[in-house]
Parts: structure tokens; C-alpha cells; sequence
């Protein structure tokens, strides 16, 4: 006779907080996987849908992770934690919402509609509580570290930013980004104690069952990083199996099966079972099939897919064991689709229920799918936990604090020769001695580059920021210029060599406005050609709610004796083209001043925004700037620069053309119009600070955007129209919209093919953005 399997029940296990029954979280688990692949059935199902389009969603990747979610939400979590979700689990997070209170139920059926619930979880679009937003695979999981960094930092400012854990819910396929293990790797990483990850392993990836995916390379990878490693891979059947008789040869032949091998498991029928596991141990096979013969039908089909990631006791004993002294990742094995139709097909990745997939679904979890979005019986144990945690995890709202005062000039006169990466370190020290309120606030970051980025003053005045104070060995070093002061109160991190460590790191800095209601002006620095390296996290990081500066330099083929693979081409048209952010390429070393104030800011408030500045190495006589004496002029130029542009040099009587000049070749477009007025063509010049807000200035005037237009006045007055020459050290496409503002011919010079080695005279000949250029173009106009 066999023996049913079944679930324990009633069993109770210690966690950090009061635990609940089994039974209550398994009803709230079956609500939770209804409600969230409901949610995307009403989406695509039933939502009417003209256009035809298919709505997508993931219920299966939804499914993988609905026991892991329930068990940390109503099991494990307080209040101060916060997570990062999967991407395609956001229909689990919203559901979860919904039963704390936090989701009003006419969102449940808006998923992937206009001002309703988001593809993937967002901060600042979906309408329910989101810690962290996700959807950039890879992103959303290193978020919570470069959080935990922030919070630290921003709690050593005030004191007011709290304690919690930062926990990451992460696919297994996640794992195979390269910017998760750069994070994983960075050397200040394995002192934050208060992350923890937890993978859903289920082996899947979007197209297949991943062969060769291995729980022990990849453990072995975070142990060797200082991360504790925790592994949930088997539920009480199975653990209760293995005790048995023969059990020890149903686990060797679990455990030493591929990945394809036990997902087709899956999609067996308990007599394929009974045939097919055996079959795979020649010499222990009758012992495995003499076990599987004391169990039911039922038992064999539960028993395969019994995981750990499944079992809420396993996952509640899993959490209780996170160490806060060191990172801890946590391996739960899971099945992607587990409890649907699709469960363990190898594409079930953005497949739907069918109707009576779904009605069957209803039948089983105790739901009515003509009454999808129901409440949960009043007064049962489930509901009762729902509102005993909804009060649990209850946070107070995050004030709104004052926007952090900073002026708008510093007072500092142009002088001599130096070029703008050099007037950035030298516009923080004067911030403060000026403004030591707003210094304070600011943090600086690079990846391994403070020093070569002009840093060095400034870090060696502020110290560099550690969770622990350390000793500098160099202290007493005559020979050492550059000190590593390393302490919670210094305003300088430095992260490793990777560009996407950095520009999380700014993303998080730059939210702690409203995360925790402390504004901090994040700056981070990083070599210009790598900015496209990082461009993808710095923009989802704004898209997130983040603002921060990033400096790109050095920049252009001014970087002359670097060679090709260190010049930037591309960069000014990122600047111009990215969202949530306000690009400056200044010339003078006082525009680097007002741009870098007029960006700090903006930081840290509701209506704010980020900036990217792009720096150069190339020398400048200052006194070129002619930055006029009077404090009112000077107010108006710096005005004009924050603006985008201002005439430096205006032509006696008609030009005959206009020189538009942006960075580095600002010298040369000067050097260019005294040659032109010496031949009889007189000409203006125009210097371009900001190629970005000129273009929002040409939009607004066009189409009302709500952007300033009076600064195209200032540059290009209509009664000074004339054919334009535009130049820059950068892809000249950038300027090119300027000949829109009044309709003039004009020719475009810049960068449009790889550098060489040389020196800075020979680049900008090579690359015809010199004076000789600007002269041969204004003659053909």
C-alpha cells in the first residue's frame, strides 16, 4: 500500500519577527499567485485592446518567485528594510500590495496601461510603494548595495537615515551580467553586512532551460568574495524522502541530473517518473524504484518539483539564518511556473494561461475568476495576518527637506593658463570656504581616478569615506602628495576600476532625498570615453529618481598624446540627448564654477534633475573669457552660461558669419575670427556652454515645452543672422540644430573619426576643428 505525501501543517519556526503559522502564509501564498497572474490575465485576456498589440507580463517568472516573496513580506521583513524585485515579478509586488492596503484594486487591472501599474517595478511611475526600481537585468539587483552606501553616508551626515536590511530578489539568469559581479567584487563591498540576496534559482532563462548553470561555481564565487552563502534547495517531502529508505539514491540521482534533465522531469506523468528515475542509476536503480513504490500518484508528481524555494519553512528558516555582520546571498531552488499550467517548460517565459487554464487555476487556490480581484474571507487567519503585517511594515512618511542653499557664484577672478578638469577641483575647495554648509552635503566618487581627474586638493581635505575608520600608513611620508584619510566622515569614495559600480553608486547617493529626507549632492568623476560604458546605468539610475553631476573627463581628441582608444567622439550628443539630465561642455575655467553650482542646485529636490559635464586637459589663456569686471555684467554672463551660450566676441558693424565654439576649440574659433576680420569678413563668436539647453530652447519656441527662449536671443539676435560655422571636439552632428534658429547655411565641424596619438596642435588639425578650418569654412559660406 503507499503513503500520501502531504505539506506539514501548523509547524512554526523563529525569525526575526513574530512568525505566523504555516498555514495562515500558505493561504496568503495561493492569494498572492493568484492575484498576480490575474493581474496579467486581465491584461491581456480581457482588457479590451484595439490595437492588437499583445500586452505581455510574466507569469511564470511571477510564479517562481510568489513562496520566496510571501515568506520574506509576511514572514521576515520590518519595516525599515527595503527590497529590490526581480523585474518580471512585479505583478507579485503589486498583489502583495494590494493585500497590505498599499494598492488600491482599480490599479489590478491597469498593468502595462497608461498611468497604470508599470512593466517592471518603478519608484517613480507605479502608483503602490516601490523600494527600488528594477527592469535593467542586473541594475535592480546591485541597487541595494550601492543603497546600503547611501544610507551609511547620509546617516553620517544627519544621523536621521535609519538602520535596515537591503535585500535583492534576483533571477538566476540575472547572474549572468557582468555588472552584478563587478559590484560583488568591490573591496568595500564585503564590510555591508545589511545586504542580502536571494536568488530564485529555477534554471530557466527567457528562451531555454540554461544547460549548464551550476548553484556550486556560482556559491563559490560569493564565498570568494566574503559573502555568507545560504542554500534552500529541498522541501519537506523531499527532506523526508531522503531519510527513508533508498532516499539516499533518490538525492545522488537528483543532484547529479542536468538542468534540461529535470525541468522534462517536470512535464511527467507520475508512471514516467517512476520509470525515468531509476533509469538513471544503474547500479542503485531498484532501491530508488522500490521508494518511489511506497508512495501515491500524487506524491511521486509532488515530491520532484518539492523545492526549497517552494517551502515556507525552509525560506523562513533560510532568512533567520542571515548574518548581519557580512553580505549573505541565499540560493533557493525554485521551478519557473510552479503551480501554473506551464510549470517547468522550457518556454513558458511569456506565455499565458488560456481561460481554462485559469478557471482551473481559481478552482484550485480557492479564487473566482469572475471575481478576480475578491478580498480574502473576513476574519480568516490570512486575513488577519495581511493586516498584522500591513501594520508591521507600516513607514513613516519621508518629509520633504529644505532644498540645500547653494550660491551661484563663488567670486573667484579668471587668471592665468589651466584648463576645466583643473577648475573642478578647485571650484569644490572654494565651496568650502564659501559655502561649507552645501560642502558638507557634497560626496565625490571615482572608479580608481580621483588623482588623474584633479580630485587630489580636495580629497586630500575632505578624506576619503570608509564604514571604518583605517589608518593611513602614508601619513608620515614626505613623498606622499596624495592621502588616503579613510573614515565614516570623509567626502570621497573610491570604487574600484568599473564605470557601472560608479554611476550606481551616484544613482543611489543622488535618491537619498527621497528615500530617507537627506539631499546629498553626489559628484562622480570618471574618464569621458567611458561614459558610454556606463551610460545605461547612469540612465536608468536617473529614470529612478536619482540626481547627481557626472564628470566626464578627460574629453575629445584634446586628450592628443592618449591615442584613439581614450578620445570621446559620441559624448556631447549623449549629454544632449538623455533625459532627466542638463549637459555642459564649459570652455573657461569660471564656467566650470557657475555650471558645476548650477547643477548642485538642482540636486536633491522634487523638481530636480541631473548634469553631466564634460571636462578637457586642453590649456586655455583665461583671460580669453573676458569675464567682464562689473558685478552686474558678470551676473548677466553667468546667466548666459548656465543658459547655454553668450556672444564672447562681437564683430564691428554686420557679420559677414557666426562662429559657434563649444569647449576646447573656443580658442580656436577666436584665433579663427581675428584672421577672418583680417581678410575683410568679419565675424561673431559664439560660445556654447550648454548644446543641450540651446536645443531645449529651440523646441520651447517651436512647441511651448515650458524651457526659456531668450537665451537664442542673446546668442543669435536676428539682426545679426548670418551663415554659421559650428565647432567642437566632439561628433558635429551636436551642433548642427543651431542653423535651425534662424535658417542660415552653415557647415559643421568635429570629430567624426578615430584619434591618434600626437600632439594637441596635430589632433585638432587632423580633425580639421582648428583655426585653419574654421577659416577654410567661413570662406566657403
Amino acid at each position: 500500500m503507499t503513503a500520501r505525501v502531504t505539506e506539514p501543517t501548523t509547524t512554526t519556526t523563529t525569525t526575526t519577527t513574530s512568525t505566523p503559522t504555516l498555514d495562515a502564509l500558505a493561504d496568503v501564498e495561493r492569494r498572492v499567485l493568484w492575484l498576480a497572474t490575474a493581474i496579467v490575465d486581465h491584461a491581456n485576456r480581457v482588457r479590451p485592446n484595439p490595437g492588437g498589440l499583445k500586452v505581455g507580463g510574466h507569469q511564470a517568472s511571477s510564479a517562481s518567485i510568489v513562496s520566496i516573496m510571501t515568506a520574506l513580506w509576511f514572514g521576515a521583513l520590518r519595516a525599515e528594510d527595503r527590497v529590490s524585485v526581480k523585474p518580471h515579478a512585479s505583478p507579485v509586488l503589486h498583489a502583495i500590495n494590494h493585500l497590505l492596503g498599499r494598492l488600491d484594486p482599480r490599479f489590478l487591472t491597469t498593468l502595462r496601461e497608461q498611468g497604470g501599474l508599470q512593466s517592471y517595478p518603478s519608484r517613480s511611475k507605479d502608483p503602490d510603494p516601490v523600494d527600488y526600481s528594477t527592469g535593467s537585468v542586473g541594475i535592480g539587483a546591485t541597487a541595494p548595495i550601492w543603497g546600503a552606501i547611501a544610507r551609511r553616508y547620509a546617516d553620517g551626515v544627519s544621523g536621521r537615515a535609519g538602520t535596515g536590511r537591503q535585500f535583492s530578489l534576483v533571477g538566476d539568469a540575472e547572474l549572468d551580467e557582468g555588472a552584478v559581479w563587478e559590484a560583488v567584487l568591490d573591496p568595500m563591498v564585503r564590510e555591508l553586512g545589511e545586504i542580502t540576496w536571494i536568488v530564485d534559482f529555477n534554471r530557466q532563462s527567457l528562451d531555454r532551460v540554461v544547460p549548464d548553470i551550476s548553484a556550486t561555481r556560482l556559491q563559490g564565487l560569493f564565498e570568494a568574495a566574503g559573502w555568507q552563502v545560504v542554500t534552500v534547495k529541498y522541501g519537506r517531502i523531499l527532506t523526508e524522502l531522503f531519510a527513508r529508505e533508498g532516499g539516499d539514491a533518490l538525492r545522488r540521482r537528483i543532484d547529479t541530473m542536468t538542468n534540461p534533465e529535470y525541468q522534462r522531469l517536470l512535464r511527467c506523468t507520475p508512471t514516467q517518473l517512476r520509470e525515468r528515475l531509476p533509469q538513471g542509476l544503474p547500479d542503485d536503480g531498484p532501491r530508488l524504484a522500490a521508494l518511489l513504490e511506497t508512495i501515491d500518484d500524487d506524491g511521486v508528481h509532488a515530491a520532484i518539483r518539492n523545492l526549497g524555494g517552494h517551502d515556507l519553512g525552509a525560506l523562513l528558516d533560510a532568512y533567520a539564518r542571515i548574518d548581519d555582520t557580512r553580505p549573505t546571498v541565499i540560493f533557493a531552488y525554485t521551478v519557473k511556473g510552479y503551480g501554473l499550467a506551464t510549470q517547468g517548460h522550457p518556454q513558458n517565459h511569456s506565455s499565458l494561461l488560456s481561460e481554462p487554464q485559469m478557471r482551473e487555476l481559481a478552482a484550485r487556490v480557492g479564487a473566482d475568476l469572475d471575481e478576480p480581484w475578491a478580498p480574502l474571507p473576513r476574519g480568516g487567519a490570512a486575513a488577519d495576518l495581511c493586516a498584522t503585517v500591513a501594520t508591521r511594515l507600516d513607514r513613516p512618511a519621508v518629509g520633504t527637506a529644505p532644498a540645500v542653499s547653494v550660491p551661484t557664484d563663488l567670486g573667484r577672478p579668471p587668471s592665468g593658463t589651466g584648463n576645466t578638469q583643473q577648475a573642478l577641483g578647485r571650484a569644490l575647495l572654494d565651496l568650502t570656504r564659501s559655502a561649507p554648509e552645501a560642502a558638507r552635503r557634497v560626496v565625490t566618487c571615482s572608479p580608481d581616478v580621483a588623482s588623474s581627474t584633479n580630485l587630489g586638493g580636495w580629497l586630500n581635505k575632505v578624506g576619503s569615506w570608509a564604514a571604518s575608520e583605517r589608518r593611513d600608513w602614508f601619513d608620515d611620508d614626505a613623498e606622499t602628495i596624495l592621502h588616503w584619510r579613510e573614515r565614516p566622515t570623509g567626502q570621497h569614495i573610491e570604487l574600484g576600476i568599473a564605470e557601472t559600480n560608479l554611476v550606481g553608486l551616484l544613482g543611489e547617493l543622488g535618491a537619498t532625498w527621497s528615500r530617507w529626507g537627506e539631499p546629498l549632492l553626489p559628484i562622480g568623476v570618471l574618464y569621458d570615453p567611458f561614459v558610454s560604458r556606463a551610460l545605461e546605468p547612469w540612465s536608468f539610475g536617473m529614470y529612478a529618481g536619482g540626481q547627481s553631476i557626472l564628470v566626464g573627463t578627460p574629453s575629445g581628441v584634446s586628450l592628443a598624446p592618449e591615442g584613439g582608444a581614450h578620445q570621446s567622439i559620441t559624448t556631447p550628443s549623449i549629454g544632449l540627448e538623455q533625459p532627466g539630465c542638463v549637459a555642459f561642455e564649459p570652455a573657461f575655467a569660471i564656467e566650470v564654477t557657475w555650471c558645476l553650482l548650477d547643477g548642485l542646485g538642482r540636486l536633491g529636490r522634487p523638481d530636480g534633475s541631473s548634469s553631466y559635464l564634460r571636462l578637457s586637459t586642453a590649456p586655455v589663456d583665461q583671460s580669453l573669457a573676458a569675464v567682464p569686471e562689473d558685478p552686474a555684467a558678470r551676473e548677466e554672463r553667468r546667466r548666459q552660461v548656465v543658459a547655454g551660450g553668450y556672444v564672447l566676441r562681437r564683430a564691428p558693424g554686420a557679420p559677414r558669419v557666426t562662429i559657434a565654439a563649444m569647449g576646447a576649440t573656443v580658442p580656436n574659433a577666436l584665433a579663427a575670427a581675428d584672421r577672418l576680420g583680417a581678410l575683410g569678413v568679419p565675424a561673431d563668436v559664439v560660445v556654447v556652454t550648454s548644446a543641450d539647453r540651446l536645443f531645449r530652447a529651440v523646441r520651447a519656441r517651436r512647441a511651448d515645452t515650458g524651457d526659456p527662449t531668450w537665451i537664442l536671443d542673446a546668442c543669435f539676435p536676428v539682426d545679426r543672422a548670418a551663415p554659421l560655422v559650428t565647432v567642437l571636439d566632439g561628433h558635429p552632428h551636436t551642433l548642427a540644430f543651431l542653423a535651425g534658429v534662424h535658417g542660415v547655411r552653415a557647415e559643421h565641424l568635429g570629430v567624426s573619426g578615430f584619434g591618434q596619438s600626437s600632439d594637441l596642435a596635430s589632433a585638432h588639425a587632423l580633425h580639421d576643428i582648428d583655426a585653419d578650418a574654421i577659416v577654410r569654412c567661413a570662406a566657403r559660406l
